[in-house]
């Protein structure tokens, strides 16, 4: 008996299970499902057309629909049946097709639907068993995966049977199952259905099960599920008619299944591929393009955008047909969207890139390379989007396409341009990312391969100059041959003519003897003879052919000249174009992004090895980033990222410090050894600090041999003549290295003294002065560590050579003014390892005072030295005879009055060397005695705790007493400090027997009397002086300080400005007090029209009031001021002051009144677009206490009169947040202050700006009906301000009228 079944309605039906009816329904949770499944199983095997039996086809549909009450091996059991039977019926289906009966062929319908009707169900009741199956059995899923194979022996073929059945899961069926359905899916449909809804049911229902098992993630994680879903879905399309049905299941899965991104995308592409089919993949392009995103959608734009960018990758030219709908996605609101196509172009520019078209530069080349031009156009057009994600993956993407085989020079010039432009982008993403691809198009540049790949721009520039003036010689050459030529032809085709007029008479000739005689042919060809050898005289085909010949070649030298030309054309614009951004990557170098500084790092490492000119700026930039801090390494998508210090380290190895290939050791510790003294040449003083650390650094590491710091001794040390510079560095490099370790200078002491502080040293006071810097090395660089009374450092007696060397180099006659640096650091030395510095310091001020204060005589000293700057090499010279009784006849100034004699002038070069010395002595024993104050405490704690030991006190207790000497200075007897503090106060610059007495009143006097003293090098050296002089004594500082800010506000030397506002700085950390009471006078430094002075004024003051040292008392306006200064050093420091004041309590909500009045009104007051650029950037640190601002903002508008006033605080008004219910009351109940103001323009769109922003605020508190009557009221204030400024208008109108009219009568009168 056959059942009746129709598929579509079975299909339809089996959308609700439980409520699925089956007329002999078994179930089988009430009774043992074996008999039943067994009957029904060998019922099917013995044929497999039993299954329209409807008892046998109810009984799997009963097991099907309660498969949740059905164990594992009978579920395994019924799948083995199925599919089994399901095979046959399938494989006698085949065999039938090829017979010509169409009702053998159609008998086969019924049993084919029955089964994949069945094996669409299993595949959906298969989960139910395995979830089941893993809460019985937990420990089964994990062996189930290692064991459905073939059977190793017959003799456990039972045991491994029933292990198989037991530990069944639904995974390692579904490859044998799809299998099965792709082997139907080859089933010659069309013969056994004729319908197309039959049979595009019985496809839907053998195709259901493959979208089933796609929806998985897990599943189609695994290869061969995921290749058998593919293979399904193919064959359905290619040969069934699929295509529709698929296309809404592919647009679903993608819409609800972020995980059939990608696979669907390489199922597309197999369809395509393998099966010719891509239609399919064309209509899912056409109806994503039709689709729209929403910025708020985020899961949708994201699948389709993975899916697109998969399918661009596997499928190119598919992508490529639709490319003109796609694009429309550029302008969706959803980013992702954007990202995606912007992806998608780059793998359709590098399809077309490597396409034979392009390639091989056949006929189809021009149309792929317009295409690529208007896909790369449409990239980098995208470099202005306004998301920064599409922005960066602009460049990422183009950066992939730099790696193409085809060069694109226009290409890569368009690119370079982008990228310099995108240097400023607000992202720091997108900004690493434009460095990132500069640094990949100067590593793939294609200007290698004629000049060997450098791009120093006066090279090319020197190229490009050399091949264009041969071009134009040439091309010049040929100009002239060409008439040369036409005179030529012209010569030629005369005689030509010659010769064919001979030729004419000869044919004539030739004709009456033919007439004449019968016989004269005989003769005929003698004539011919004749002539070809009189025409080879002049063979014009030759010369025409061998002109030809020349042209062509000259041609083809022409051509490849100009193309040499156009290559150094394309390689300067893009050498120009990296040049041009170099100095925005060198502030990239400062951004607070760590990935964005290891990327700009790394670009002016490539930079330097292409030779890139602008590139050793960045170099010795990047040397500061030595300073930064690496204690926490970040990631990004992630990476992990390099420390910025240690990957400033590997970089100058890479440039400087690493051996190369090929290179004898010798050289190589030559070329280390140069380029480490090359760092030194004309660094400054912040890089020279910045190299220091680094070669201590390397020096503590072990990174530099020992090779390289005997050949810096050997260069130091060399007797021939070198460049000064050369031997500067060298020293400047040891005293480095010497930090970390002292012996490098120790083992080396008299050969500083020789050269340093000998005759070298004494004819270059440069390599003298970095000579005592490195003697200072001597005393060790442990760091003092504040309160601790241990002091490592190394003293040594007075009779130590070194200090003689020292004294005689300071004494030595001079007149450059390099001597004032040397001095400075011979002293600092002195003070660094004498035991008793202040003994050879009093006989150096007396000797210098001897000096000064001499008579002149006739003799003259050794004439003048000139600056050692100048001086390109060595002089080899003897020391000079000491001369210091015979000042200069030739000094740089002396001061004559009409009241004195010769005989009362001295030498003021020698009255400036003697008051710089007895300043910086002065400085320095002040340090000297907070040593001496230190040394006794820990004498003192030393004594106390030996007294103890012998008292008998615990060793445990006497070891932590001694490990007390580390700590804070307070365990001493504060006598001492009281002590110590005395001795500073009354007896350096008023005791009796204190030498520094006599020099305080002079000092005084020479300051004070510019008219008379007015050598710039003297007044520069007395008013520094006179500066440390105030530094040592509170009564000194009290008695004389306002002669300092009197200097400081007439002396027209910016140099001794500049000086003088260091010294406050100074003077304020002494004596805080004294400045404090005058720190107005020091904020007019920040006006000063010197730059230094300018930048040296807001350093100071940046410093004393970050560390409490002086109080704002309403002076923060100047600073502000410095926020828009047009000098972008002094505008970054005036930043940085305002960001590390906004970590103070309150500082900048404190002082913001003060700072808007200071800026709006009076003599200080700013232009207005500079007030509120100013503004805007102070407001931002402004987060608390809205409210109360917006109480006093609108308080101020009582008191001003200007309208210029009523605007700016407007303005700042409308800089606050206004997030909460309070600021805006405080708003409303200030309107009495400020309605008479509405009429003015400016205020009146402020207002407007709050009102909007208040209303943009998502607070659930927010005063809508508040809002609403208060934008009535400020319309009708305005308008009735509009109605009285009319009035007042024409009232003041009529006043000046009848003023006029009376004046009119008086004069009548009159």
């Amino acid at each position: 008996m056959s059942v009746s079944f129709e598929l579509q309605d079975e299909l339809q039906a089996l959308q609700d299970i439980p409520n699925y009816d089956i007329p002999n329904e078994q179930d089988p949770s009430s009774h043992d499902p074996g008999p039943l499944l067994q009957q029904a199983v060998g019922a099917i095997a013995h044929s497999s057309e039993e299954i329209t039996d409807p008892e046998i086809f109810d009984i799997f549909r009963s097991l099907l629909k309660h498969s949740d009450a059905v164990a594992g091996p009978y579920m395994s059991k019924m799948l083995d049946a199925l599919l089994s039977a399901f095979g046959a019926q399938i494989d006698a289906a085949i065999r039938d097709s090829k017979e010509e009966d169409q009702q053998i062929v159609m008998a086969h319908k019924l049993p084919l639907e029955m089964y994949a009707f069945l094996v669409n169900w299993f595949v959906g009741a298969a989960e139910k068993v395995k979830a089941m199956g893993e809460e019985d059995a937990p420990p089964a899923p994990v062996k189930a995966r290692r064991g459905r194979g073939g059977k190793a022996s017959t003799s456990r073929a039972a045991a491994a049977a029933a292990k198989k059945a037991e530990q069944w899961t639904w995974i390692d069926q579904i490859p044998v199952t799809l299998e099965l359905i792709c082997k139907a899916l080859k089933l010659k449909t069309h013969r056994i259905w004729v319908t197309s809804p039959e049979r595009d049911a019985f496809i839907t229902c053998l195709t259901r099960p493959a979208y089933h098992v796609a929806e998985s993630e897990q599943y189609m994680k695994i290869q061969n599920v995921r290749m058998h879903v593919y293979k399904v879905i193919c064959l359905a399309v290619k040969h069934h008619g699929h295509t529709l049905a698929a296309q809404i299941n592919i647009m679903q899965s993608l819409q609800y299944y972020e995980h059939l991104s990608e696979p669907m995308a390489e199922c597309l592409s197999i369809l395509a591929k393998e099966f010719d089919h891509a239609q399919l993949g064309d209509e899912i392009l056409r109806e994503i393009a039709g689709k729209s995103f929403s910025a708020q959608d985020t899961k949708g734009p994201r699948a389709f955008s993975r899916f697109l960018v998969r399918f661009s990758e596997e499928s190119p030219r598919s992508v490529l047909k639709q490319i003109s709908l796609l694009i429309g996605h550029l302008d969706s609101e959803s980013y992702p969207m954007r990202m995606a196509i912007v992806e998608v172009i780059g793998s359709l520019i590098r399809e077309l890139a490597t396409s034979e078209d392009m390639t091989s530069r056949t006929n189809g080349s021009n149309q792929a390379s317009k295409q690529l031009d208007g896909l790369f156009e449409l990239l980098l057009s995208r470099t202005l989007d306004l998301s920064s994600y599409v922005r960066s993956k602009v460049f990422t993407t183009l950066s992939k396409m730099l790696d193409l085989p085809l060069r694109l020079p226009e290409q890569r010039l368009r690119i370079t341009r982008a990228a310099v432009d995108t240097l400023e982008d607000k992202a720091s993403t997108v900004r690493k990312a434009a460095v990132s691809i500069l640094v990949k198009l100067i590593l793939t540049h294609p200007y290698g391969e004629m000049y060997g790949g450098d791009l120093n721009l006066e090279k090319w520039e020197e190229r490009y100059k050399t091949w264009k003036d041969k071009l134009e010689e040439m091309e010049g050459g040929i100009g002239k041959a060409v008439e040369r030529d036409q005179d030529d032809k012209e010569e030629i085709d005369s005689n030509v003519d010659e010769e064919d007029g001979d030729e004419d008479e000869d044919t004539e000739m030739e004709g009456t003897d033919v007439n004449d005689d019968a016989d004269a042919s005989s003769h005929s060809p003698k004539p011919q003879k004749r002539k070809a050898s009189r025409k080879s005289t002049v063979d014009v085909t030759a010369i025409v052919s061998e002109q030809e010949a020349l042209a062509a070649l000259e041609t083809n030298e022409i051509l490849a000249m100009g193309l040499r030309k156009k290559y150094c054309t394309e390689a300067l614009d893009f050498v120009r174009t990296l040049e041009g951004g170099m100095v925005l990557l060198t502030q990239l170098l400062g951004s607070t992004n760590k990935a964005e500084v290891l990327e700009s790092m790394e670009f002016f490492r490539v930079a330097s090895e292409y030779q890139l000119a602008s590139a050793e700026k960045g170099i010795k930039r990047m040397l500061h980033l030595i300073w930064h801090k690496d204690n926490s390494s970040t990631s990004e998508d992630g990476k992990e990222l390099k420390g910025v210090r240690s990957r400033l380290l590997e970089c100058y190895r890479m440039l400087y410090f690493d051996p190369l290939p090929d290179m004898e050791p010798k050289q190589q510790v030559n070329r280390i050894a140069k380029n480490m003294i090359e760092l030194t040449y004309e660094a400054t003083l912040a890089e020279l600090t910045s190299l220091e650390e680094m070669m201590r650094i390397m020096m503590e590491d072990g990174q530099i041999h020992y090779d390289v710091i005997n050949k810096l001794w050997q260069v130091y040390s060399a007797p021939q003549v070198l460049s000064r510079s050369q031997r500067r560095g060298a020293i400047i490099i040891l005293g480095m290295l010497a930090l970390s370790k002292r012996t490098i200078i120790s083992e080396k002491v008299d050969t500083l003294l020789k050269i340093g502080l000998g005759p070298f040293g004494k004819a270059d006071l440069t390599l003298a002065r970095y000579t005592c810097l490195a003697l200072q090395r001597l005393n060790g660089s442990a760091k003092k560590v504040k309160g601790s009374l241990l002091d490592k450092s190394l003293r040594m007696e007075m009779d130590n050579p070194i200090f003689r060397k020292l004294q005689n180099t300071i004494e030595h006659p001079c007149r450059s003014k390099d001597w004032f640096c040397m001095a400075e650091q011979a002293i600092n030395t002195i003070y660094a390892l004498g035991e008793h510095p202040d003994e050879l310091c009093n006989n150096l001020v007396k000797n210098l005072t001897r000096r000064a204060f001499a008579k002149r005589q006739n003799a003259e000293e050794p004439p003048f030295e000139p600056n050692t700057d100048t001086m390109e090499v060595d002089q080899e010279m003897e020391p000079p005879e000491p001369a210091s009784h015979a000042p200069s006849s030739t000094h740089i100034s002396t001061q004559q009055s009409s009241t004195s004699g010769e005989k009362d002038l001295g030498d003021v070069f020698h009255l400036s060397q003697l008051l710089f010395v007895v300043g910086h002595v002065a400085i320095k024993h002040i340090v000297f005695l907070e040593l001496v104050e230190r040394e006794w405490k820990r004498q003192k704690d030393e004594k106390q705790l030996a007294e103890k030991l012998a008292a008998g006190g615990s060793p445990n207790r006497a070891n932590k007493e001694t490990e007390e000497l580390d700590q804070v200075a307070g365990n001493a007897e504060d006598e001492i400090g009281e002590r110590i503090a005395a001795v500073r106060e009354t007896e350096l610059l008023y005791g009796e027997q204190s030498l520094l007495k006599l020099y305080g009143p002079l000092l005084v006097h020479v300051c004070g009397s510019p008219h008379k003293f007015k050598n710039r090098t003297l007044r520069a050296a007395a008013t520094l002086s006179f500066s440390k002089f105030l530094c040592v004594s509170s009564q000194f500082c009290d008695q004389h300080h306002h002669l300092l800010f009197k200097i400081l506000e007439t002396s027209r030397d910016p140099n001794i400005r500049s000086n003088i506002v260091i010294a406050l700085g100074d003077v304020a950390v002494s004596f805080s007090n004294i400045i404090d009471e005058n720190s107005n006078e020091l904020y007019k430094g920040l006006s000063d029209g010197d730059l230094v002075v300018k930048k040296n004024t807001l350093m100071v003051l940046t410093h004393l009031i970050l560390n409490g040292m002086i109080k704002v008392k309403g002076q923060l306006g100047e600073m502000a001021k410095c926020v828009e200064d047009e000098e972008p050093r002094i505008a970054d420091l005036a930043k940085l002051f305002f960001t590390e004041l906004s970590t103070k309590d309150n500082a900048i909500y404190n002082n913001l009144p003060d700072v808007i009045s200071h800026l709006s009104t009076g003599d200080h007051a700013v232009e207005e677009e500079i007030f509120k650029s100013t503004m805007r950037y102070i407001f931002s640190f402004i987060e608390k206490a809205t409210e109360n601002i917006v109480e006093k903002l609108c308080q101020r508008f009582r008191l001003s009169e200007d309208p210029r006033q009523w605007r700016d605080i407007a303005f700042c008004l409308s800089l606050l947040p206004f997030k909460s219910e309070r600021s805006v009351k405080k708003l409303i109940e200030g309107l009495q202050f400020y309605r008479d103001k509405l009429h003015e323009e400016g205020v009146y769109d402020r207002f407007s700006e709050i009102l909007s922003k208040a209303r943009s605020n998502k607070s659930a508190n927010k005063p809508d009906t508040e809002l609403n009557e208060f934008e009535s009221i400020l319309d009708e204030h305005r308008r009735q301000g509009e109605e009285d400024q009319a009035f007042e208008k024409r009232v003041e109108g009529k006043k000046a009228a009848a003023k006029r009219k009376a004046t009119r009568r008086c004069e009548l009168y009159v």
